[in-house]
Parts: C-alpha cells; structure tokens; sequence
C-alpha cells in the first residue's frame, strides 16, 4: 500500500469520529510511511513516534491509532505524533502545544 492510499482511507474513517489529519501534509506523509514500515516490519501499524518492541501484545496500546490519542485530542487537540487533530487546532483557533507522553514507561522496553 501506497501513503497515499493509506491517506485516503484512514481519513474516511476517521473524519467522522471527529478525528483530522494535521493540515501539515509533508508531516503527515512522513507519519503514513512510518506506519507503513511498520506494518511491514512488525506486520501492524504501530505508531511511528514510539519504539515498538515487534511483540504485537506488548504494542497493542501504540498501534495506530493508538489508545492515548481520544485522551490527548480531548486535552490538547492533536494526538503525540501530531498526526490526527481536532478541526479547532488545525484551524488554530487553540494553542499547538506539545504533547506529553502517556505512555508509561514501563511499557517501553
């Protein structure tokens, strides 16, 4: 699969959820194809930001979309990687801030 085709079908699905992809599409693009090496490498997407340790349990919180972007898009309106934003941040109608990490640690080994 293609970035490009990855594009198109993860913003079907996730524009309706309220999710959108950073208006950056450079940042985006670079996002896509970590996911796609990934899926390859590992055989799911996990998220490109993080280290995946190739054991499909251990990762299961990071694969894309990951199980912290609902609480940080709620709180600061982009998920950790930037990929998916809120309408409003891409917008700029709230502060683009950095993200913390959620993950905790111990579940980076």
């Amino acid at each position: 699969m293609k970035p490009e085709d990855l594009y198109k079908r993860l913003k079907k699905i996730q524009e309706p959820k309220g999710y959108y992809f950073n208006k950056d599409s450079e940042l985006v693009f670079e996002l896509l194809k970590g996911l796609l090496t990934n899926k390859e490498r590992w055989g799911y997407m996990a998220c490109p930001c993080r280290l995946s340790s190739g054991d499909y349990e251990s990762d299961k919180d990071i694969i894309c979309p990951c199980v912290y972007r609902e609480p940080d898009a709620k709180e600061y309106g982009s998920c950790y990687c930037n990929l998916y934003v809120s309408r409003d941040w891409n917008e700029d109608k709230i502060p683009h801030v950095v993200v913390p990490e959620r993950r905790p640690p111990e579940l980076n080994k």
